[in-house]
């Protein structure tokens, strides 16, 4: 973390407008400081030891002071997995791109980055298309994109280059899904191929689709159609076995290798023995594989269950599974946590699984809260503080090429600041603290010893102790770089 005494005239010569951040703690992956914060216009221009500050009276000197005594001052959240407004199933992800940014901007998350969606038939670039037609003008939030390969064909292969020029280098495949996204293993060695070529990342879901449609038709023979059996559909078995294949094809190709939402212990330990021998591979988890199970909330009474459906599936308690992954973000072999945002009204369109669970559509919730739950993993000796901030902001800025921009505060970087305060407490539910356009609250009685009190996004103030002063349109589309743990 960079500071050091600056002068009054340095301020007058480039401020704009400035915003001076006294008082509190600053936390990066490497450490915390008592440093004040000079934000000038929409970048962070200085940091500054409390007692080398020259200005006098602050109230006096700059346009906005804010008082963080007694919080911590860490980079706004870059959750790198979201899909708003996302057709699955044959509904549409309840969320806009301005309802969730603006529920991410609640949570302290001021970046995220989405998905456009190919699949068989259409052109890679007139999806990415549509997205930007989506998003544009109405995001409360900085955004980019990643690309899902839904049919990988010669042109797809072609486009892919043409997408990194423009800003989107990470590419995402199907080893489930058949019938939708679904890649076989020919077609994902050729995209990863084409990935090791032009530098870009290749992500995957890792599970064995084909073999899970076959046990999601017994068990909806059998009559277990209830949304537990849609854990019970998809076991860690096929998980691990996905993950193996595709960290084998990564190997065969030399291309780099990040899993998304993994969710089982064993197809973890597969990431962390690659990682071991020196391959390119990450692991990205998510708030609801370390909270949540198959048996308290899959296993819920009645269809209630619906709620918690998603892919990859929630996993046993039982097994221990939520705490090894908490395990493996310690070590490091998780490298990022995301949200796999990805909202369903319980009424209307979870309903449409009423009797098969296989026609639940599959996704929920986080993005607001994201950095509560694992601020919460903080207070409960779960990682530290450092940690807290690397696989929130400053390595998923990195992974997928944001970083210095994104996901640090220091001189130069956007000015993408939360003021998180560990002495409140935050009760998460559907009448206290929900802002995605969604009938029930994911998160339910979750309690949080901890709270955003403030945040910004590029030097302007978009929450303020709960109240929203964003707007839809603040957010600009960011042209990414090539992963810089890849370099």
């Amino acid at each position: 973390m960079a500071m050091g005494p600056i002068t009054l005239q340095d301020i007058r010569s480039v401020a704009m407008t400035t915003t001076y951040i006294r008082g509190g703690t600053v936390v990066s992956p490497t450490g915390s400081q008592p440093l004040d914060v000079l934000v000038d216009g929409e970048t962070i221009a200085a940091l500054v030891a409390p007692e080398l500050a020259p200005f006098g009276d602050p109230d006096q000197t700059f346009d906005r002071v804010l008082d963080a005594s007694g919080t911590y001052v860490i980079p706004g959240g870059v959750d790198a997995h979201t899909h708003m407004e996302m057709p699955f199933g044959g509904t549409v992800a309840s969320d806009t791109f301005e309802s969730g940014t603006r529920a991410a901007a609640h949570g302290g998350t001021t970046t995220i980055i989405d998905f456009a969606i190919q699949r068989q038939g259409e052109r890679v670039q007139d999806t990415l298309a549509a997205w930007h037609a989506k998003a544009q003008g109405n995001c409360a939030i900085d955004y980019g994109f990643h690309q899902i390969l839904g049919g990988v064909d010669s042109d797809a292969l072609k486009a892919m280059d043409e997408l990194v020029a423009e800003g989107v280098t990470s590419f995402k495949l199907f080893m489930a899904y058949p019938g939708v996204y679904y890649s076989d293993d020919g077609q994902i060695l050729r995209a990863m191929q084409q990935c090791a070529g032009n530098g870009a990342l290749t992500m995957m879901h890792a599970e064995n689709g084909i073999a899970i449609d076959q046990l999601v038709a017994q068990h909806i023979e059998r009559g277990e159609t209830s949304p537990y059996y849609h854990g019970v559909s998809r076991p860690w078995e096929l998980e691990e076995e996905a993950t193996h294949r595709a960290i084998m094809l990564a190997r065969v190709t030399g291309a780099p290798l990040y899993v998304v939402h993994v969710s089982a212990k064993q197809a973890m330990e597969q990431i962390a023995t690659a990682r071991g021998a020196g391959a390119n591979v990450f692991a990205e988890t998510c708030p609801q594989y370390l909270y949540l199970s198959l048996e308290e909330q899959l296993g819920a009474a009645g269809f209630e269950g619906a709620k918690w459906v998603c892919s990859t599936p929630l996993r046993s308690r039982e097994e221990r599974h939520q705490d090894e992954l908490w395990r493996y973000i310690r070590t490091g072999d998780v490298a990022t946590v995301s949200t796999d945002h990805c909202p369903f009204c319980f009424k209307g369109q979870k309903e449409m699984g009423l009797g098969d669970f296989s026609k639940i559509p599959n996704g929920m919730a986080g993005v607001e809260h994201r950095v509560d739950l694992m601020y919460q993993g903080v207070v409960n000796g779960k990682l530290s503080l450092q940690r807290w901030v690397d696989v929130c902001a400053t390595t998923p800025a990195r992974m997928f090429g944001l970083y210095p921009r994104k996901g640090i505060i220091s001189p130069g970087a956007d000015a993408d600041i939360v003021i998180y305060d560990p002495n409140v407490h935050t009760s998460i539910g559907f009448d206290k603290t929900h802002h995605s356009n969604l009938d029930h609250s994911t998160w339910e009685g979750f309690e949080i010893d901890g709270g955003v009190r403030a945040v910004m996004s590029r030097g302007t103030v978009i929450v303020d102790r709960g109240q929203y002063l964003g707007r839809a349109g603040h957010g600009t589309y960011l042209k990414r770089g090539l992963s810089q743990y890849l370099i």
